[in-house]
């Protein structure tokens, strides 16, 4: 049953031809006695004709076949020829039109006409009989209505049909949003990786080297110290790779799980232990922190913590043997200030300028974005006298 339901979806003209047919038919059977009542019986079966016509085409050229209607209408008018089953067709077509999505003008003159063509028809061809007029008035409503309410079934028909495009093309533009909001968020979340990543592995490899030009140095004189330099080499590395695999982990899935299932996320409590590694690399770190600690979005303590580590690697890489740092925490009563700065020879000038982007890599520009992103401020260049400063100011939000 539903392959024939289909079939007739697909072949509206043809469905609508048999009811054509149908219809001629019925008329052919009315136009055999039309002599008898001093009709012509030819024009009225040419007028049911095109009357099936009209039936047949309805759904495919639905303005030419009102036109065709009101053409139809007239003639019999002028021409004297009765109303019959033919003209069943009228109601079809007003029908037809007012449910289609077609020009306004159409639908208002389907309603017009249908509304029109009771009374033409009985001051055409009034009634027998002696009628009064109360009678005359409720054969008129009885006519008109059937017209009235073909249009306003059509109508309201369109009117649905609309209704459920709107409804479907507002479905379909939120599928369009979410699916654009969704790679938004993943092109986030990669981004935000790829900071992390740059993050981890600078800080680790720069110790790994550090570590690996002390035990060069003192292999022959301090084996011991040779050895110890050795195993913090091969426990930074260790820890080093851990990152990347949860890291690279969500890159190779691609699943949408919470960022924190498998990215380490560090606090401000964790610089402390971080200074104390950058401190065993053999790098002289000072540290402080003023004010009262208090709780911290989770945004802003990895902020802090991330911006003090790319800090401490750019003092190793940069500032030269002797070097030295500090490391400040002052907390503000609307803010977190960062103070990290070195007294070496300072990060190349390519480094800081036009936001840090040397073409060799992406440290300040990753330090600015993380700002940015809890909307805070970033200062970073050479200190009056020699080194470097980074200076960060991070607002201050009670953590939910």
């Amino acid at each position: 049953m539903q392959r024939v339901y289909d079939f007739l979806r697909r072949h509206p003209t043809g469905v609508d031809t048999f009811w054509a047919v149908v219809l001629f038919g019925f008329s052919m059977l009315w136009v055999g006695t039309a002599a008898d009542r001093g009709n012509n019986p030819f024009a009225l079966a040419a007028v049911a004709a095109l009357f099936s016509v009209v039936v047949a085409l309805r759904r495919r050229m639905p303005e030419k076949m009102l036109l065709l209607t009101v053409a139809l209408g007239v003639v019999q008018l002028v021409f004297d020829l009765e109303v019959f089953s033919a003209d069943f067709a009228m109601f079809v077509i007003v029908y037809t039109v007012a449910a289609h999505d077609g020009p306004r003008w159409a639908s208002r003159l389907a309603l017009g006409g249908g509304l029109c063509a009771a009374p033409l028809a009985m001051l055409r061809w009034p009634m027998g009989g002696g009628e009064t007029t109360a009678a005359n008035v409720f054969f008129l409503i009885v006519m008109t209505v059937p017209f009235a309410l073909a249009w306003v079934l059509g109508d309201s028909l369109r009117t649905r049909r609309a209704y459920f495009a709107q409804l479907e093309e507002r479905a379909s533009r939120l599928e369009r949003e979410r699916e654009a909001q969704a790679k938004v968020a993943v092109a986030a979340e990669r981004a935000r990786i790829a900071r992390e990543l740059h993050d981890v592995v600078a800080h680790n490899v720069s110790v790994m080297v550090v570590q690996a030009d002390g035990a060069a140095y003192v292999m022959d004189s301090s084996p011991e110290t040779a050895k110890q330099a050795l195993e913090t080499i091969s426990s930074t590395g260790r820890q080093a790779l851990a990152e990347m695999r949860r890291l690279l982990g969500i890159l190779r899935t691609g699943e949408h799980q919470e960022a924190g299932e498998y990215v380490p996320q560090p606090d401000v409590q964790q610089i402390e232990e971080l200074v104390e590694q950058v401190r065993a690399a053999g790098l002289a770190v000072d540290f402080a922190i003023e004010g009262s600690p208090r709780p911290l979005p989770s945004g802003v303590e990895l902020t802090a913590y991330r911006i003090v580590q790319e800090a401490l690697t750019n003092t190793r890489k940069h500032g030269g043997p002797e070097a030295g740092a500090s490391v400040r925490l002052v907390y503000f009563d609307d803010g977190l200030g960062l103070l990290v700065e070195d007294d070496g020879r300072g990060a190349p000038q390519e480094m800081y300028e036009d936001g840090g982007a040397d073409g060799r890599g992406h440290g300040l520009i990753g330090m600015r974005e993380r700002v940015g992103m809890v909307g805070g401020t970033l200062d970073a260049g050479p200190r009056p006298g020699g080194g470097f400063r980074i200076s960060a100011l991070l607002p201050l939000k009670t953590a939910h």
